[in-house]
């Protein structure tokens, strides 16, 4: 696998790398990323591989990270699918600075545009579900975006299984834009969206796109357990170290360290990084699989992440790491395949899905 076999994107036709690179990193304003000139040499060295994916959000190092962007992308700007986000709030105390509603959503498109130096959006996502916003209203308002030219594609992330089918079904019916892509959390340390999330993208036409690959840091080894007793769980926000981010984000804990010590292992054993096995695992998902969406602090960490194109896991490795990592998929997908329902539906004859012809 290289940079350059490109895809297409959910039902659309846009043609991405198979691997994004990840800008939360782009900024130091919260303390632990890259700054301007390291940003700069991962994002060149992730073009100049073939790489055309780009992912940011207008939150990320409020704000930093699409304004540098902006600035590595000049002169290149039209070789590139670049995706960002709306939804959290920029503005404090502001009720309507973020969430859903199509107020939040003009207003942060036109502040992107302006920090990307751009007159277009590829991708954006809504960043979160935010409970209130009524699906019509998102999903009119990203139609007029479409159609204003100011956005090419939309995307969701964040956000219940059953809302988000909701709202492809209601573009689809009224002959809005749809969703082309699924962004979500999907690791070896966080596969309970193989639950509902990654079935109903493969049905609907959603390309999924998975953030924090490495689980924060842990899937690379880069935490033992002395990090368990660190640090404030409940701090509410970004800024600080990267070991404080993933405490407040549930990412330390005995299991999760657990299954990267078996990533370790499986690395060992095949000479290659913890993050290269983690990443490769990812890619090879049954079906359409993910996109990795990969950030890193120094060129040197991107450079060893890209490593994964060049490593297949066998499948002992993978039943490996399958084990060390299942999640119960829960009521009623483990009830569908107990033999007394798999008899009563089938009256024991064999049925599987076919094509025609």
């Amino acid at each position: 696998m290289a940079l350059t076999n490109y895809l297409t994107l959910g039902r659309s036709g846009l043609r991405v790398s198979p691997l994004a690179l990840g800008a939360m990193t782009f900024g130091t304003d919260w303390g632990w990323g890259a700054d301007e000139a390291e940003a700069r040499r991962i994002f060149d060295l992730y073009v100049e591989r073939g790489g055309n994916f780009v992912d940011t959000a207008n939150f990320y190092t409020g704000g930093s990270s699409e304004a540098l962007l902006g600035r590595f992308a000049a002169g290149r700007r039209d070789r590139l699918v670049l995706a960002t986000k709306y939804s959290l709030n920029l503005h404090p105390g502001d009720p309507n600075g973020g969430g859903n509603h199509r107020k939040s959503l003009v207003r942060a498109v036109e502040a992107s545009l302006k920090r990307l130096d751009t007159d277009y959006i590829d991708l954006l996502y809504l960043h979160i579900w935010d409970g209130t916003t009524p699906v019509e209203e998102v999903m009119r308002g990203f139609d007029d975006l479409v159609r204003a030219g100011k956005v090419l594609y939309a995307g969701i992330s964040d956000t219940p299984a059953w809302q988000a089918a909701r709202m492809q079904t209601l573009a689809d019916l009224r002959g809005w834009t749809p969703l082309v892509a699924l962004q979500l959390e999907y690791s070896l340390v966080q596969r309970t969206v193989e639950r509902d999330l990654v079935p109903m993208a493969e049905a609907l036409g959603m390309g999924v796109t998975a953030w924090s690959p490495l689980g924060m840091g842990v899937l690379a080894g880069k935490y033992d357990r002395t990090a368990l007793a660190q640090g404030d769980r409940d701090a509410p926000g970004v800024t600080g170290t990267r070991q404080q981010v993933a405490l407040t984000h549930d990412m330390l804990s005995e299991r999760n360290l657990d299954i990267a010590d078996e990533v370790k292992a499986v690395a060992r054993a095949l000479d290659r990084s913890p993050a290269q096995v983690a990443l490769a695992w990812l890619l090879q998902r049954p079906g359409r699989g993910a996109i990795p969406i990969v950030g890193a602090r120094t060129a040197a960490q991107f450079e060893d992440n890209l490593g994964t194109l060049e490593l297949r896991l066998g499948e002992a490795d993978l039943r490996r790491l399958d084990a060390a990592s299942a999640v119960p998929l829960g009521f009623p997908h483990d009830f569908m395949k107990l033999p007394v329902p798999r008899n009563n539906i089938f009256g024991g004859t064999q049925v599987r899905v076919g094509t025609p012809g």
